[in-house]
């Protein structure tokens, strides 16, 4: 028979949640984006190079008769362009800006799966030890024995980035005058 202290409560375990990711090998790390966010995989090719474009954005493919910029993810982190290769492929996802949601492409090295990860096996981004920058990054997760890197896809992407890729993808002339 035991009993509680009189002063102390019941210890109440916090509440966690599941929420599923697309994993994908990038640059020999792994990273992960929400599955909510991605629309479609599809095979890499037919990317049409865009003039006077940063050179993370690799250009624009057409989607079903819509035109979406293609984000080389390795690049856009500071590192070499991506290496294409059988298993390179194009996440298609959908970005949230302020108001506006974009449809963007991004290169990633191979998917390898859809993972269901408990909140409570994420842990909050690392200051330092990464080889991106830390405001990119949403959380750490440990997934079969791997740390996983859960993308904050609003920053890797800041805001006047995704105004100047939407301005491009419809074709409307950018409203910055320099």
């Amino acid at each position: 028979m035991s009993t509680l202290a009189p002063n102390k409560p019941a210890a109440v375990k916090p509440s966690s949640t599941t929420n599923q990711y697309l994993v994908f090998s990038l640059g020999g790390e792994l990273f992960a984006v929400g599955t909510l966010r991605v629309r479609e995989i599809i095979e890499y090719g037919n990317i049409t190079a865009v003039p006077m474009m940063p050179s993370f954005i690799r250009g624009v493919i057409n989607l079903r008769g819509a035109v979406v910029p293609v984000i080389d993810l390795n690049a856009r982190f500071g590192r070499e362009k991506t290496d294409i290769s059988r298993r390179t492929c194009i996440v298609i996802l959908e970005v949230q800006s302020e108001e506006d949601t974009h449809i963007l492409g991004i290169i990633v090295d191979a998917v390898s799966a859809v993972r269901h990860i408990d909140s409570a096996n994420i842990e909050p981004s690392p200051s330092f030890g990464t080889r991106i920058r830390a405001d990119f990054i949403d959380g750490m997760a440990k997934v079969n024995g791997n740390f996983v890197i859960l993308l904050d896809l609003g920053k890797v992407l800041s805001m006047d980035e995704i105004s100047m890729i939407s301005g491009m993808a419809s074709g409307q002339p950018s409203l910055v005058e320099g």
